[in-house]
């Protein structure tokens, strides 16, 4: 077994896609930097922090991109979005089977303030083209800095997303949640709180992820195999299910994600946070 949480983001990609069929584009050795962060003496990346390309997964061909954690956390930039934006915007000239995105990424990055805010903007519209054109956009979470902020509003966007056990999804992270509201709101200290609020097997229960696997790159390359047909239609009707369930969520009287687990249905609500995948998905909760 290969954690994927500790892979860099181009060891994900070479173990995801089929053995040496990525072909990056606008690699490190075209020095493409953030004008931003070097007006600032910020250290710079040469690839700003994502790689793009095509490659084949299954035999199949798939656009691929993967963000880097290790760099600025995997905050979006204005090149870094731009990348993401072009790679999407070829998937709808070219039509490859799928669209795969490895996501990683603390959100916008507050060095380029609004040029980042302008690019996830630009990510969204773009995801959600290439989406209405039948062609469907898997996103795969299991990084250690997680999915928030933009990107995770990105990643909602998406037909299909596959989580860890370890990943996390959420609009706020847990620091920015306690620094505007208190820490009597949300203690981003207590780690067992932030994996039961905004981790994979939460997301998993609660629909806002598709598939839950281990901390396994070899499971998430077989979730993304899976999930290559997975176009989901944006419709009028699957809006309104979505807003109905958001609406029930709103009526929810409880404060911690336990107690809504119990709320849904969850056998054994109380066990979750100790069970592995095999013992949740058994539980047939969904």
């Amino acid at each position: 077994m290969i954690s994927y949480a500790e892979c860099s983001a181009r060891e994900r990609l070479a173990l995801i896609v089929d053995a040496g069929s990525f072909h990056e584009w606008l690699p490190p050795a075209m020095r493409l930097t953030s004008p931003h962060l070097a007006q600032l003496g910020v250290p710079s990346s040469f690839d700003d922090g994502v790689a793009i390309g095509r490659a084949t997964l299954a035999g199949s061909e798939v656009f691929v991109a993967a963000q880097e954690g290790q760099f600025m956390g995997g905050g979006v930039g204005e090149v870094h979005g731009a990348k993401l934006v072009g790679l999407l915007r070829r998937a709808l000239r070219d039509r490859p089977r799928a669209v795969l995105l490895l996501a990683e990424s603390g959100g916008v990055r507050l060095h380029e303030a609004n040029a980042g805010l302008i690019a996830v903007s630009e990510v969204m519209r773009a995801l959600l083209d290439v989406r209405a054109a039948g062609i469907p956009v898997i996103v795969l979470i299991g990084g250690a800095n997680g999915c928030f902020g933009g990107m995770g509003i990105v990643a909602r966007c998406a037909d299909h997303i596959v989580m860890s056990d370890i990943g996390r999804l959420a609009m706020s992270g847990p620091e920015v949640i306690e620094a505007s509201h208190g820490v009597e709101e949300f203690d981003s200290r207590d780690r067992a709180l932030v994996w039961r609020t905004t981790g994979g097997k939460h997301r998993w229960l609660s629909g806002d992820c598709d598939q839950l696997v281990e901390d396994d790159v070899a499971e998430f390359r077989a979730a993304a195999i899976t999930a290559l047909d997975a176009a989901r239609p944006v419709t009028l009707a699957a809006l309104e299910t979505e807003h109905a369930l958001l609406g029930a969520r709103l009526g929810f009287d409880g404060n911690e994600a336990q107690s809504l687990w119990t709320a849904m249905g969850v056998a054994q609500a109380a066990r979750v946070p100790d069970l592995d995948v095999a013992a949740l998905r058994a539980l047939g909760a969904r």
